[in-house]
C-alpha cells in the first residue's frame, strides 16, 4: 500500500495534524477514555448498582418517553457531542456542516462539546432521565455499550423512519443491526471505530507480521508487542484469531482467550497494555507491532512513512459511537432531520475528511474523493467490501458478565 509521505500530505491529513498540534491529539485521548470508561462503572458495582442509586435496572422500564414535540414552533436543536468530533473551519470558530444544515432548514443548532467520558456523562444525565425529566439535549452521542444500556433502561426515544430517509437508505450494512439495537430502532451511527494491527516497518526489520498469533508467538518480537487496555478490543481480536466469533462466544471461550494472552504476558512477549499512548511507543519503535485503533493509524501514517497497518485474515473488531434522542427531548423531529442530514453523502464526506474515523454512510466515497482522493481510497475511513466483510462486533454483556470479564482482564493487565 502506498505510504503517505510527509511532503505530500492530503487536506484531511493536514487537518488531522493541525488538530494534533493544537489539542495534543484530543481525539486520541477521547478514544482511550470512551473505551476505558466501560470498566469504570465496575468500581461502583457495575450495572447492578443502578437500582441502589434509585435507577431502574435494565429491562424494568416502559420504553422511551416522548415530550410535546416543539420542532414546528421552535426552530432549534440541542446537540451534545465529544470534543474534536465535528468539522471546523480554519478559524476554529465555525462548524461548516452544521451551518449548512441551518442555512437549508432554518433550524439553529446549539452544539456543545460536553462529553468527555461515557460514565461521566451518564452520571450527568441520569438524574433527569431517571426522574422522567428533560435533559435539555435533543441529540447525544454515546459509545455502543452505553447506548445499549440506555436503550434497555428505556431512556431514549424510538426514531421515526419517516424523518430518516437518507439514514435508512445509506447506513452501511455492517452497522445495520447490532444486538443491542436490532434494526436501529433507537440509534444511528455517528462514526465507526476499527481495531487493527499497526506496525513500524523500521522496527520490524523484515520480521513478517500477518496475525495476532504472530504478535503473541513470534520470539523475534518478544518485548516489542502492545495490546490495548480496552477488553473488548484485545480479547475480541484474540477470539477471532482463535476462530471464535466475538458476537457469539461462551465464558469458556473468553477464559481461553485470557489464558492465551496471559501466556504471552508471562513470557515477556507483550511489552504492555496501553490506552492511546501506544502511539508514541509505535512511532519510536518500542513497539514493533501492536493492536491499534484505525483512526489513530490514519494520523500516525501522516506523520511517519514507517507506520502502516494490516487486517488479519481472521478479521478485526468494530465498535461505534451513536446518535440517540433522550427521553423528553423537546425537538425530536428537528433532531431526526439533523441525524438524517449527516447521512447525505456530501455532508458525510465533509465530516469524514476532517475527523478520519470510519464513515458509516454508503455512497460517500465519490463525494470524499472531491475533497481528498487519498482519504476516499483509505480503507480505514471508507472500508471496501472485503474489509467490511471482515468486521466483527463484541456481543452485549449481562451485568454479571461485564463485572466478571472486566475483573479477569484487569488481573491480566495489572490494572
Amino acid at each position: 500500500m502506498e505510504q503517505y509521505e510527509p511532503d505530500r500530505l492530503s487536506p484531511a491529513q493536514v487537518a488531522a495534524m493541525r488538530r494534533s498540534f493544537r489539542n495534543g491529539r484530543a481525539a486520541l485521548t477521547r478514544r482511550s477514555l470512551l473505551r476505558a470508561s466501560a470498566g469504570g462503572a465496575l468500581a461502583a458495582g457495575g450495572l447492578g448498582s443502578l437500582s441502589a442509586c434509585g435507577i431502574p435496572a435494565a429491562g424494568q422500564s416502559q420504553g422511551g418517553v416522548p415530550a410535546e414535540d416543539r420542532s414546528a414552533k421552535e426552530k432549534t436543536v440541542n446537540f451534545s457531542n465529544w470534543t474534536e468530533y465535528m468539522d471546523v473551519d480554519d478559524s476554529g470558530k465555525h462548524h461548516p456542516t452544521l451551518e449548512q444544515f441551518t442555512k437549508r432548514t432554518g433550524i439553529k443548532v446549539k452544539y456543545t462539546e460536553d462529553i468527555n467520558d461515557n460514565n461521566e456523562f451518564f452520571g450527568k444525565i441520569k438524574p433527569q432521565l431517571a426522574a422522567g425529566q428533560d435533559t435539555g439535549r435533543d441529540i447525544i452521542v454515546l459509545t455502543d455499550w452505553l447506548a445499549g444500556r440506555l436503550i434497555r433502561l428505556g431512556w431514549v426515544q424510538k426514531l421515526d423512519p419517516a424523518n430518516l430517509p437518507h439514514a435508512y437508505a445509506n447506513l452501511s450494512a455492517q452497522f445495520r443491526s447490532p444486538d443491542w439495537d436490532p434494526g436501529r430502532a433507537y440509534s444511528y451511527v455517528w462514526q465507526g471505530i476499527s481495531t487493527v494491527i499497526a506496525y513500524n516497518k523500521k522496527a520490524l526489520d523484515g520480521v513478517e507480521v500477518k496475525s495476532i498469533s504472530d504478535l503473541l508467538d513470534n520470539p523475534k518480537l518478544k518485548g516489542r508487542v502492545g495490546f490495548l487496555s480496552e477488553m473488548r478490543d484485545s480479547v475480541g481480536m484474540t477470539l477471532l484469531d482463535m476462530g471464535k466469533d466475538p458476537a457469539d462466544f461462551t465464558a469458556d471461550d473468553y477464559d481461553a482467550a485470557i489464558a492465551r494472552l496471559q501466556k504471552a504476558v508471562d513470557k515477556g512477549q507483550i511489552r504492555r497494555f496501553t490506552g492511546n499512548d501506544y502511539t508514541s511507543d509505535l512511532t519510536s519503535g518500542d513497539f514493533a507491532a501492536c493492536v491499534a485503533w484505525a483512526g489513530d493509524v490514519v494520523q500516525l501514517k501522516a506523520d511517519s512513512p514507517d507506520i502502516d497497518f494490516l487486517i488479519p485474515d481472521s478479521g478485526y473488531m468494530t465498535s461505534t459511537d451513536n446518535l440517540l434522542i433522550p427521553n423528553k427531548a423537546r425537538h425530536k423531529t428537528n433532531a431526526e432531520r439533523l441525524i438524517d442530514f449527516y447521512y447525505e453523502p456530501k455532508p458525510a464526506a465533509e465530516l469524514a475528511a476532517y475527523i478520519n474515523y470510519v464513515c458509516p454512510v454508503d455512497g460517500v466515497k465519490a463525494e470524499l474523493a472531491k475533497i481528498d482522493e487519498d482519504a476516499a481510497n483509505n480503507p480505514l475511513i471508507i472500508p471496501d467490501k472485503a474489509m467490511a466483510a471482515k468486521s466483527h462486533a463484541f456481543r452485549s454483556l449481562s451485568s454479571k458478565e461485564e463485572t466478571e470479564f472486566e475483573e479477569k482482564f484487569a488481573k491480566l493487565t495489572g490494572a
